[in-house]
Protein backbone atom coordinates (compact mmCIF):
# COMPACT_ATOMS: atom_id res chain seq x y z
CA UNK A 1 0.00 0.00 0.00
CA UNK A 2 1.17 3.15 -1.13
CA UNK A 3 1.95 6.14 1.80
CA UNK A 4 -0.29 9.43 1.96
CA UNK A 5 1.37 12.22 0.53
CA UNK A 6 0.93 15.32 1.66
CA UNK A 7 2.18 18.12 -0.36
CA UNK A 8 2.97 21.82 1.06
CA UNK A 9 2.70 24.31 -2.04
CA UNK A 10 3.06 28.17 -1.93
CA UNK A 11 5.50 31.21 -3.02
CA UNK A 12 9.02 31.51 -2.05
CA UNK A 13 9.29 32.53 1.78
CA UNK A 14 5.82 31.07 2.91
CA UNK A 15 7.05 28.87 5.09
CA UNK A 16 6.22 25.59 3.86
CA UNK A 17 9.73 23.83 5.12
CA UNK A 18 9.06 25.39 8.58
CA UNK A 19 5.37 23.61 8.10
CA UNK A 20 6.41 20.35 7.24
CA UNK A 21 9.15 20.32 9.62
CA UNK A 22 6.29 20.66 11.92
CA UNK A 23 4.07 18.57 10.94
CA UNK A 24 6.49 15.29 10.27
CA UNK A 25 7.15 15.61 14.23
CA UNK A 26 3.90 15.68 14.83
CA UNK A 27 1.80 13.12 12.69
CA UNK A 28 4.40 11.59 12.64
CA UNK A 29 5.44 11.30 8.64
CA UNK A 30 8.61 10.89 6.94
CA UNK A 31 9.69 14.31 5.12
CA UNK A 32 11.01 15.09 1.81
CA UNK A 33 12.60 18.26 0.91
CA UNK A 34 12.48 20.48 -2.32
CA UNK A 35 16.28 19.94 -3.71
CA UNK A 36 16.86 23.53 -4.28
CA UNK A 37 20.44 23.32 -2.88
CA UNK A 38 21.71 20.58 -4.87
CA UNK A 39 20.36 22.71 -8.46
CA UNK A 40 23.84 23.63 -10.08
CA UNK A 41 21.66 25.61 -12.44
CA UNK A 42 19.49 27.75 -10.21
CA UNK A 43 21.43 30.33 -9.01
CA UNK A 44 22.56 31.47 -12.44
CA UNK A 45 19.13 31.47 -13.98
CA UNK A 46 17.90 33.73 -11.50
CA UNK A 47 20.96 36.10 -11.59
CA UNK A 48 19.94 36.81 -15.07
CA UNK A 49 21.79 33.77 -17.05
CA UNK A 50 18.84 32.80 -19.21
CA UNK A 51 20.46 29.84 -21.10
CA UNK A 52 20.06 28.07 -17.81
CA UNK A 53 16.12 28.60 -17.60
CA UNK A 54 15.45 25.00 -18.57
CA UNK A 55 18.43 23.12 -17.35
CA UNK A 56 17.51 24.48 -13.59
CA UNK A 57 13.86 23.38 -14.71
CA UNK A 58 14.47 19.80 -16.00
CA UNK A 59 17.01 19.39 -12.87
CA UNK A 60 13.62 20.01 -10.13
CA UNK A 61 11.18 17.99 -12.64
CA UNK A 62 13.71 14.51 -12.36
CA UNK A 63 14.29 15.47 -8.48
CA UNK A 64 10.63 15.28 -8.29
CA UNK A 65 10.35 12.45 -10.58
CA UNK A 66 12.81 10.47 -8.00
CA UNK A 67 11.82 11.83 -5.10
CA UNK A 68 7.85 11.86 -5.43
CA UNK A 69 8.02 8.43 -7.26
CA UNK A 70 5.84 5.91 -5.36
CA UNK A 71 8.90 3.17 -5.28
CA UNK A 72 10.91 5.65 -3.63
CA UNK A 73 8.82 5.95 -0.61
CA UNK A 74 10.41 4.27 2.70
CA UNK A 75 7.74 2.20 4.73
CA UNK A 76 6.41 5.13 6.20
CA UNK A 77 2.27 5.31 6.02
CA UNK A 78 2.73 8.97 5.79
CA UNK A 79 5.16 11.00 3.65
CA UNK A 80 4.73 15.37 3.74
CA UNK A 81 6.56 16.92 1.42
CA UNK A 82 7.64 20.85 0.95
CA UNK A 83 6.29 20.96 -2.13
CA UNK A 84 4.16 19.63 -5.14
CA UNK A 85 4.78 18.01 -8.11
CA UNK A 86 1.54 20.43 -9.35
CA UNK A 87 4.06 23.94 -8.68
CA UNK A 88 6.46 22.43 -11.32
CA UNK A 89 4.64 23.91 -14.33
CA UNK A 90 3.95 27.24 -12.57
CA UNK A 91 7.46 27.70 -12.62
CA UNK A 92 7.58 26.71 -16.05
CA UNK A 93 5.56 28.67 -17.52
CA UNK A 94 6.90 32.03 -15.24
CA UNK A 95 10.23 31.05 -16.22
CA UNK A 96 10.72 29.21 -19.73
CA UNK A 97 10.70 31.03 -23.19
CA UNK A 98 8.30 29.60 -25.40
CA UNK A 99 10.05 27.50 -27.52
CA UNK A 100 11.64 25.42 -24.61
CA UNK A 101 8.38 24.90 -23.33
CA UNK A 102 7.49 21.76 -25.81
CA UNK A 103 10.28 20.10 -24.40
CA UNK A 104 9.33 20.70 -21.06
CA UNK A 105 6.01 19.29 -21.29
CA UNK A 106 6.53 16.55 -23.31
CA UNK A 107 8.72 15.25 -20.60
CA UNK A 108 7.06 16.48 -18.03
CA UNK A 109 4.02 14.88 -19.43
CA UNK A 110 5.67 11.07 -19.20
CA UNK A 111 6.90 12.13 -15.38
CA UNK A 112 3.39 13.33 -14.48
CA UNK A 113 2.38 9.80 -14.59
CA UNK A 114 5.02 8.06 -12.58
CA UNK A 115 5.03 10.61 -9.74
CA UNK A 116 2.19 10.02 -7.01
CA UNK A 117 -0.21 12.69 -6.88
CA UNK A 118 -0.74 14.37 -3.30
CA UNK A 119 -3.72 12.59 -1.20
CA UNK A 120 -3.90 16.42 0.56
CA UNK A 121 -2.53 19.84 -0.53
CA UNK A 122 -1.83 22.74 2.12
CA UNK A 123 -1.53 25.81 0.30
CA UNK A 124 0.10 28.76 1.80
CA UNK A 125 -0.25 32.13 1.05
CA UNK A 126 0.92 35.90 1.82
CA UNK A 127 0.79 39.12 0.54
CA UNK A 128 4.00 40.33 -1.71
CA UNK A 129 5.17 42.28 1.31
CA UNK A 130 5.59 39.59 3.80
CA UNK A 131 7.24 37.65 1.62
CA UNK A 132 9.88 40.13 0.37
CA UNK A 133 10.65 40.51 3.79
CA UNK A 134 11.04 37.01 4.44
CA UNK A 135 13.32 36.58 1.51
CA UNK A 136 15.47 39.43 2.15
CA UNK A 137 15.71 38.47 6.11
CA UNK A 138 16.82 34.36 5.14
CA UNK A 139 19.12 36.03 2.64
CA UNK A 140 19.46 33.83 -0.42
CA UNK A 141 21.58 35.52 -2.92
CA UNK A 142 19.92 34.23 -5.95
CA UNK A 143 16.35 35.22 -4.20
CA UNK A 144 16.98 38.84 -4.07
CA UNK A 145 16.08 38.96 -7.63
CA UNK A 146 12.54 38.21 -6.95
CA UNK A 147 10.33 40.95 -7.20
CA UNK A 148 6.87 41.63 -5.71
CA UNK A 149 5.50 41.44 -9.71
CA UNK A 150 7.19 37.79 -9.93
CA UNK A 151 5.54 36.50 -6.45
CA UNK A 152 2.45 38.26 -7.49
CA UNK A 153 2.11 36.09 -10.87
CA UNK A 154 3.61 32.94 -8.84
CA UNK A 155 0.30 33.48 -6.24
CA UNK A 156 -2.01 33.59 -8.86
CA UNK A 157 -0.26 30.19 -10.38
CA UNK A 158 -1.17 28.72 -7.12
CA UNK A 159 -4.87 29.67 -6.85
CA UNK A 160 -5.44 28.41 -10.26
CA UNK A 161 -3.62 24.75 -8.79
CA UNK A 162 -5.78 25.20 -6.15
CA UNK A 163 -8.49 25.72 -7.89
CA UNK A 164 -8.14 22.43 -10.10
CA UNK A 165 -6.73 20.12 -7.68
CA UNK A 166 -8.27 16.69 -7.47
CA UNK A 167 -7.80 16.62 -3.68
CA UNK A 168 -8.67 18.21 -0.58
CA UNK A 169 -7.19 21.49 0.16
CA UNK A 170 -6.31 23.54 3.29
CA UNK A 171 -5.65 27.11 2.64
CA UNK A 172 -3.66 29.65 5.00
CA UNK A 173 -3.14 32.83 4.60
CA UNK A 174 0.30 33.49 6.54
CA UNK A 175 -0.59 37.11 6.95
CA UNK A 176 -3.77 36.08 9.26
CA UNK A 177 -1.97 33.27 11.46
CA UNK A 178 1.28 32.69 12.84
CA UNK A 179 2.56 28.94 11.72
CA UNK A 180 4.97 28.98 14.58
CA UNK A 181 2.17 29.63 17.57
CA UNK A 182 1.22 25.79 19.03
CA UNK A 183 -2.69 26.93 19.35
CA UNK A 184 -2.04 27.76 15.02
CA UNK A 185 -0.23 23.97 14.91
CA UNK A 186 -3.17 21.92 16.75
CA UNK A 187 -6.03 23.23 14.75
CA UNK A 188 -3.80 22.44 11.54
CA UNK A 189 -2.80 19.51 12.79
CA UNK A 190 -7.11 18.57 13.44
CA UNK A 191 -7.80 19.66 9.82
CA UNK A 192 -5.09 17.61 8.54
CA UNK A 193 -6.23 14.17 10.05
CA UNK A 194 -10.36 15.47 9.69
CA UNK A 195 -9.27 16.08 5.63
CA UNK A 196 -7.49 12.31 5.33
Amino acid sequence: MSAVLISIIGPPAVGKTTLAEALAVKLPAEIIYEDYTGNPFLADFFLGRRQFALPAQLYFLFSRLSQLNPAAFSSAETVVSDYGFCQDAAYAAANLPESDMAVYHRLAGAVEKIVKPPDLLIHLDGAENILLERIARRGRRYEATFTADFLARMRRAYREIVAKADCPVIGIDVGEVDLREESVRKKLLRDVREAL
